[in-house]
């Protein structure tokens, strides 16, 4: 390892000047940002398809950034600003309800001088003002509470401003357009106020504001009421935002198929719209069954899922966030449940991010892997289509709903460009069966994972060497298709970038654990024959893999290969993901432990992405030298693979400190590699998103892999293989674990260097067992 270090830095300047020079232009959807989101706190709201970004006082757009009302990856909102007397109103506290269903934000009157001519003033803290703001349906709704304690009876004025930019959400993120739609507004009545956009796309879009009680004045962009409140009195301000969007009435043929589209399969199931209330009913009371009915609804998705409760309170609080943000980003398809990736930049079906955080989930609620499995599997690619990246069986990356992605402007509307996807989707198949021995949906599904069988044996693997590799197949699509898909993400030691058809390590130990998968439904199935084939083939690529990826001189495998079959030999966290899928060779994965938790490799905190000292290292980037909660905690459930628990322990150990950092102990989408400092906490990426759905189902992988968590339901058995706790845990409680009909409530007790396991309560005939 340090020959290879030495190596890197006797780069030469002029190979450096050659790989900084080609990165000066900004790769095709780069995040542009001028501020950090980490500068001031950020609110996150989502319900279905929409989503909402605000600052801590609830208000939009009163800073430059990414915050807005968000509907189908388009800004329905782009300004809501609450004064008072002209002053903004003093913050208290801000915080997200327990379960993420609702953001409250306690505030007061600051000091108000109401005339410049006398000394007339209200004093500051005497009129508290109380903000409730959630969406539902297609709408948010935004209750603003006022009560007095002052000794004198007051008459404010409190004034709303509002606007509505209906910028693609890719414009948000920095992308440049030379056209763009039409845009209207118009006060519709004493009470409401319309903005209209009809897109390029011929899709109408609506934003409507209604307020109540009946504002003093309604202009396009502004609402004034006039508050008297005596002393001790008390009102209240509504305000409700519905988003809408339906086809233009239009015979134009681009029109069309635009309309079609919005409607077409990929469409989330009816309740992503606002319902229309009854006639005749005040904002306050459409606020408040509106607020029961979100509260019913978070219930209902969350009844019967498996809960823990650990000795250590700031874990419970992590894992209670964590569990709040899955639900929130779960979002309810015509398949199923599927959590969206992330907010802002991702609040959309992602292929990859809903497997793996299907994965990570399975003992805690198996219904994200059923709903991510049935929605995949029925989008699935059915033809070639170069413009999206599509052969037949290639499982979707992700579905835009947007302006720009309606237009062809980005290739995302239903966009493939992902060389992991597809094995992941088989291996989730497997994973999913094996813990609830479904086997409906598994019948349900079998064509689409023989068709993705298919397509990693022709088009995964373009030149028949037995390796999934990708090559993008227009300039509009990503460069990279694996999970880290920035631009400048796969290279070799001196820096240069590696030219396709890439295959990349961990790609092609999801298609080992795929075939082995595979296998096993075969047989299940009464397919021999086929079970087989994927057998011996699974055994082949092991091999394989091993003499083409292995690195003596970096110790570890390699990150990938490039089109001319050289191995880019630098060391990398995707050597962990051959530990998850098993295909690293037992006799290998010490070394590669030993590789990931250098100082190079982990910094404290968690492990690298990219190791210190390669040539493109920069902890500040987002591929390069980062650390991703995700990816660890996939690293851990393969160090666990193979019975190294220590090295699990010590990276859950670098992410439960790293959360105590966090707003709210939320584990971000990533954060910077720097290395660890004392009595200072990890540094924080410019533009992660928080919370994001992989990085939230994280904690739960870290918990079953240092466990040895085994939920088999062909045995009817949990087992725990050789558990341990890491040291911030003396103990655990889990309830109502699942295997089949079983419910079971567990403790599990740290004593020393041993991990007991007790069963609290079980109804089934389900058994537990402890393995050294």
């Amino acid at each position: 390892m340090a020959e290879s270090v030495t190596k890197v830095q006797a780069v030469t300047q002029a190979a450096l000047r050659g790989f900084q020079d080609a990165d000066e232009v900004l790769p095709p959807y780069h995040i542009e940002a001028q501020t950090s989101l980490t500068e001031r706190p950020l609110r996150s709201l989502k319900f279905g398809e929409s989503f909402g970004v605000l600052d801590a006082y609830g208000d939009i757009g009163v800073q430059p950034g990414p915050e807005g009302l968000y509907f189908q990856d388009t800004r329905y909102l782009s300004r809501l600003e609450l004064t008072v007397e002209d002053q903004r109103p003093m913050m208290l506290s801000s915080v997200m309800q327990d379960d993420n269903g609702a953001l409250s934000v306690d505030m007061t009157t600051p000091d108000i001088r109401l005339d410049a001519h006398d000394e007339t003033t209200i004093p500051r803290e005497v009129i508290a003002i109380e903000r409730t703001k959630f969406l539902f349906r297609g709408a948010c709704y935004d209750r603003i509470g006022l009560r007095s304690y002052d000794s004198r009876h007051r008459t404010l004025k409190i004034a709303v401003a509002f606007d509505a930019d209906y910028r693609d959400l890719f414009e948000v993120r920095g992308t440049d357009r030379p056209r763009r739609g039409k845009r209207a507004v118009q006060v519709a009545s004493g009470t409401e106020v319309q903005f209209r956009y009809v897109g390029l796309d011929e899709i109408v879009r609506t934003t409507s504001l209604h307020f109540g009680p009946t504002p003093k004045s309604l202009e396009p962009g502004r609402a004034v009421f006039e508050v008297s409140l005596p002393p001790g009195g008390r009102c209240s301000l509504f305000i409700r935002v519905v988003f809408e969007a339906h086809k233009a009435f239009t015979s134009a043929p681009a029109a069309e198929q635009v309309g079609e589209d919005a409607a077409a399969k990929l469409s989330l199931a009816a309740g992503s719209s606002a319902p229309k209330p009854p006639k005749g009913l005040s904002e306050g009371t459409i606020f408040a069954r509106a607020y029961r009915d979100t509260r019913r609804d978070q219930r209902a998705l969350t009844a019967g899922i498996t809960t823990i409760i650990s000795s250590n309170d700031q874990f419970n609080e992590g894992a209670c966030r964590a569990t709040a943000d899955l639900y929130m980003l779960a979002s309810r398809t015509p398949e199923g449940i599927y959590p969206f990736a992330g907010i802002p930049w991702y609040s959309t079906v992602f292929g990859r991010d809903g497997i793996i955080t299907a994965m990570m989930t399975l003992w805690i609620d198996p219904n994200f892997a059923k709903g991510v499995l049935r929605y995949l599997a029925s989008t699935q690619a059915k033809a070639v289509d170069p413009a999206a990246d599509a052969q037949p069986g290639k499982v979707l990356h992700e579905t835009r709903r947007g302006e720009m992605a309606m237009l062809g402007e980005v290739p995302f509307r239903h966009y493939y460009g992902t060389i992991d996807g597809t094995p992941l989707f088989v291996m989730l198949a497997w994973e999913y069966y094996s813990v609830t021995g479904d086997r409906e949906t598994i019948a349900k599904i079998w064509p689409a994972l023989e068709l993705a069988l298919t397509w990693m044996n022709s088009y995964g693997d373009r030149d028949g060497d037995g390796f999934v590799e990708y090559a993008r197949d227009t300039e509009k699509g990503l460069e990279n298709q694996g999970w880290k898909d920035s631009h400048d993400s796969i290279f070799h030691t001196d820096g240069q970038l590696a030219k396709g058809p890439i295959a990349l390590c961990e790609v092609q130990g999801y298609v080992y654990a795929a075939k082995n998968g595979m296998a096993k439904l075969a047989s299940l199935l009464g397919h021999d024959e086929l079970a087989e084939t994927l057998t011996h083939e699974a055994r082949t690529l092991r091999e394989k893999f091993d003499a083409a990826f292995w690195n003596e001189e970096i110790g570890t495998y390699a990150l990938a290969l490039d089109g001319a079959k050289k191995q880019c030999a630098v060391r990398s966290s995707n050597a962990g993901h051959a530990l998850f899928t098993g295909i690293a060779l037992p006799e290998r994965a010490a070394r590669v432990a030993e590789n990931l938790l250098s100082k190079d490799g982990f910094n404290g905190w968690g492990v690298r992405t990219i190791a210190r000292g390669e040539a493109r290292y920069n902890p500040m980037s987002y591929h390069n030298g980062s650390i991703w909660p995700h990816d660890n905690a996939m690293i851990a459930m393969g160090l666990a693979r193979y019975d190294l628990k220590p090295e699990a322990a010590r990276i859950f150990q670098g992410m439960f400190e790293t959360s105590l950092y966090q707003d709210a102990k939320r584990l971000p989408e990533l954060f910077c590699g720097f290395m660890r400092r004392r009595q200072r906490g990890p540094v924080s990426y410019p533009v992660a998103c928080s919370p994001q759905a992989w990085a939230a189902a994280a904690p739960f992988a870290f918990l079953a892999a240092c466990l040895g968590m085994e939920l088999d339901h062909g045995r009817n058995r949990v087992r725990f293989r050789n558990p341990i706790l890491p040291p911030f845990l003396d103990g655990i409680s889990i309830y109502n674990l699942k295997l089949g009909e079983s419910r079971l409530d567990l403790r599990l007790q740290r004593h020393q260097d041993d991990v007991t396991v007790s069963v609290l309560r079980r109804t089934g005939d389900a058994q537990v067992a402890t393995v050294k």
